[in-house]
């Protein structure tokens, strides 16, 4: 059995769901979370990555006018 996110499958049986058909959205937002977090993390290293050429340009920008 796949990853499932435990309160989104007893949220929909609850809602009268039937527990198959439960489980198989549980798996698929489970899915979709660890595609975010993946993309979270790719877009603070982007982060990092522009302040540091920023700051880097800034340097450069303040090394030529002084």
């Amino acid at each position: 059995m796949a990853l499932q996110l435990g309160a989104l499958r007893d949220a929909l049986i609850a809602a009268g769901a039937p527990p198959d058909k439960a489980d198989k959205a549980a798996e698929e937002g489970a899915v979709y979370e660890n595609r975010i977090a993946g993309i979270e993390t790719r877009l603070t290293v982007l982060t990092w990555m522009v302040a540091l050429l920023l700051a880097g340009v800034a340097s450069l920008v303040l090394k030529a006018y002084t």
